[in-house]
């Protein structure tokens, strides 16, 4: 059964002139679809973090798989391309929408190195699909799962965004340094990221450093250091952090006391967790639900 995503689509942000970011997370069991305009005038990439997403064009007649860690960037100069996808059960996305002209400010000095930049190639059609290097994961992780209603967000996100076209359309003698020698074994980044899921599904009990360090079986050290690489922040602040907008989607949904979010997200007395949401968000959990 395919249902509207909108409930699933978590930001739709105007980066910039000419420039969206997407941020796309199906929390159902089933699959859902999402779907937006977009005129000729776009470069379109789309970056699948976990899960698998399907682009579906001609009504749905023809699909492209988009698996987890693979990306696809599209761009046909003739006709518009509207997006449509399929987002199989917890897949995550992030999407780019460029107008071509803002794309070009990007490379005036290197257009050479990507083809359909150049005068020839202006008005024919682009494909193409590749694999993401451990860099390019780190970053998408740091743009999906930096914290909401930051005064700082929009700053940060534009820097994250930049930083990964740049690291997507890196070309060097050697493609196979990463910044973070720790990152460039993919099963290490695997590893972190398994971390990441065992926090989400303990989250009302999560283990302790030393336990999650063995569930995954990687050093304290490599777990402390390559947790805060690729997402950006220590172990349990991007718990605390994931806890806090889970609470504050369950609130906004009003089908919920305060006392019952709080034993959701694993606080043992609602005092605990009204202080932990306010010094998150500025507000008490009352205080937002009577806001919305």
């Amino acid at each position: 059964m395919i249902k509207s995503i909108d409930k699933s689509l978590l930001a739709d942000n105007h980066v910039e002139e000419g420039f969206f970011l997407l941020k796309l997370h199906n929390r159902e069991k089933s699959n859902e679809r999402f779907n937006r305009s977009v005129d000729k005038s776009f470069i379109q990439l789309h970056f699948c973090l976990s899960g698998k997403a399907k682009l579906l064009f001609n009504g749905g007649n023809y699909a492209l798989d988009v698996p987890e860690n693979k990306s696809f960037l599209l761009y046909n100069p003739q006709q518009d391309l509207p997006i449509d996808i399929s987002l199989e059960a917890d897949s995550k996305m992030i999407i780019l929408l460029i107008a071509i002209e803002k794309f070009h400010t990007f490379f005036s000095q290197e257009a050479g190195l990507i083809h359909f930049l150049s005068g020839e190639n202006m008005n024919k059609k682009c494909y193409r699909d590749k694999e993401l290097n451990p860099n390019e994961i780190m970053v998408l992780n740091q743009i999906f799962h930096y914290g909401l209603h930051s005064s700082l967000e929009k700053l940060y996100t534009k820097g994250k965004v930049y930083e990964l076209i740049s690291l997507y359309f890196h070309k060097s003698d050697n493609e196979g340094a990463q910044n973070c020698p720790f990152l460039e074994d993919e099963v290490n980044v695997e590893k972190i990221q398994k971390a990441k899921s065992i926090l989400i599904e303990r989250m009302t009990e999560p283990p302790s450093l030393s336990e999650l360090s063995d569930m995954i079986n990687l050093s304290l050290a490599h777990l402390k250091e390559g947790f805060k690489h690729i997402y950006g922040e220590t172990v349990y602040a991007y718990l605390l952090n994931y806890k806090m907008e889970f609470a504050r989607r369950l609130l906004a949904t009003k089908k919920y006391n305060i006392a019952e979010v709080s034993f959701e997200v694993g606080y043992s007395t609602p005092s605990h967790f009204i202080a932990a949401f306010k010094k998150k968000y500025g507000v008490t959990p009352k205080r937002y639900m009577s806001s919305l």
